[in-house]
């Protein structure tokens, strides 16, 4: 069950929260866990029962970790835990991977090569992993208190909004929540206008540029002209920030209806004047979670400064290998590994005497770069397609001519979309506020107000239109 799907919109969204409302505030979070067990189920029912356990076996652990704090076999278990966790990840999700090194080697050697297994791939698993481990690490620091209810422990990491594709919420972010809940009207209508952003951004944006970079770059290597990249790259740059952002939007905005506070997962990345800048605004909940559960206990800035950058392309090798078992992901998280410590090295600082527009120039330049392996489907395919944008290739597609793609629909989604990701309505609506500080609300605050919701219903009335007309592309990060 996705968000954008009707049965999610007109069925098991408005009946969860009747029956949320309704029970009793001691109930909510039975209710909310059941909840988050069913939506999981519909598409993953054949993983269910693991994930139970896995929860039931976390639950424990963690418990076990707080009653010998201190003591080696907190440590011990904390190691088991994470282990654990990191076991089924690896098997679900590396083995593939595991195995085809293995093989390059056994070819080498001219051995037989191991036969290759086929898993499914649980949805949503690494964000969940992340989940738990960052509950027994906490418990272990001290920093938090294992849960004495296995329900309340269950909704942490089950919690609907964020079990498939996150934003990464940390333990102690809403441990006090998972007590107790403030519900206010204001809560739930804020919910509400983030939850239509994120589906506006989705419906209306991430798709109607996916369906052309799809296009692009299902075509032959041979068709691939310098024209043809470029408008594939930044059809995909668009799409994999409206897409991600969306679902993050819509994740915080199902949270707040229900009395949980997320932390955002993005603030305009594609602003961004240089590369560590760009992950202090990009999926910041993944950023905060490398640094604060490996980089930091890796040793951080308090070691020499080669072990400081072994660090980073430590990190950003993971990071890389967390979002896809393939070559092509890690090196895009090496390649900003290595754009890091050149940062670090002296680039940062040269980045910042020159002018603004150059470091945005700069960085928007090389994230578009790193997108190409992102979104490739291997290294060879990244290869053709980083040699027709530099015009190294030239490519000869006669029956896809750039113009093809260009209609009125995607001229105007480019257009929207790049105003929006570089933060051009937030100042304007602050800027049209003209709130004085005197006057708790002026008339032209009160235009606003009313524009605000006349075009979240304009977003919402065109995005339900959408899901009525279009075969639904699936989010991304789902994938991960």
């Amino acid at each position: 069950m996705l968000f954008c799907e009707p049965s999610f919109l007109f069925l098991f969204l408005p009946v969860l929260l009747v029956v949320y409302y309704a029970v009793p505030a001691r109930a909510r979070n039975l209710v909310l866990a059941g909840a988050s067990l069913a939506f999981y189920a519909v598409s993953e029912s054949r993983f269910l029962g693991w994930l139970v356990a896995s929860v039931a076996v976390n639950y424990w652990i963690a418990r076990g970790i707080e009653a010998r704090r201190g003591s080696r076999w907190a440590r011990r278990l904390l190691i088991i835990g994470i282990a654990s966790d990191l076991s089924l990840l690896l098997v679900f999700k590396y083995a593939g991977l595991t195995v085809d090194a293995v093989n390059r080697g056994l070819s080498v050697a001219h051995l037989p090569a191991v036969p290759a297994p086929h898993l499914l791939l649980p949805l949503g698993i690494s964000f969940f992993t992340f989940h738990k481990i960052s509950y027994k690490v906490d418990v272990y620091r001290g920093t938090a208190q294992a849960k004495r209810g296995m329900v309340d422990l269950a909704l942490y990491i089950l919690l609907f909004p964020q079990l498939i594709a996150g934003p990464i919420v940390r333990y102690y972010e809403i441990a006090a929540e998972l007590v107790q809940r403030k519900l206010s009207v204001a809560d739930f209508a804020e919910g509400i206008r983030r939850f239509i952003l994120g589906l506006g951004k989705k419906m209306i944006v991430a798709n109607t540029v996916a369906y052309t970079a799809d296009r692009i770059f299902a075509l032959p290597a041979a068709e691939i002209t310098s024209g043809l990249a470029c408008l594939a790259v930044l059809c995909y740059t668009l799409q994999i920030y409206y897409d991600f952002s969306g679902y993050s939007d819509m994740a915080i905005g199902l949270a707040r209806m229900f009395g949980f506070h997320f932390p955002e997962n993005f603030d305009y990345p594609y602003v961004s004047a240089s590369i560590t800048e760009f992950w202090r605004r990009w999926h910041m909940s993944l950023s905060r979670w490398f640094r604060d559960y490996l980089y930091i206990p890796l040793g951080g800035n308090r070691v020499t400064p080669a072990r400081t950058y072994l660090n980073l392309v430590t990190v950003f090798f993971l990071c890389g290998l967390w979002h896809g078992a393939s070559y092509h992901f890690v090196v895009w998280g090496m390649f900003h590994g290595a754009l890091l410590v050149a940062e670090r090295l002296g680039r940062g600082r040269l980045l910042a005497q020159l002018p603004t527009a150059i470091g945005r120039t700069y960085a928007m330049l090389a994230v578009m770069f790193g997108w190409v392996l992102f979104r490739a489907d291997g290294l060879q395919q990244a290869g053709v397609f980083f040699a027709a944008m530099v015009g190294l290739t030239r490519g000869h597609s006669p029956n896809y001519p750039v113009a093809l793609y260009l209609d009125t629909e995607l001229l105007v989604t480019l257009l929207v979309g790049v105003v929006g990701a570089l933060g051009f309505w937030p100042y304007v609506s602050k800027c049209l506020a003209c709130h004085d500080g005197r006057a708790p609300r002026t008339a032209c605050a009160r235009l606003v107000a009313w524009g605000e919701l006349l075009a979240l219903c304009c977003v919402l009335g065109y995005s339900l239109l959408l899901i009525a007309a279009r075969t639904y592309n699936p989010f991304i990060y789902f994938r991960f």
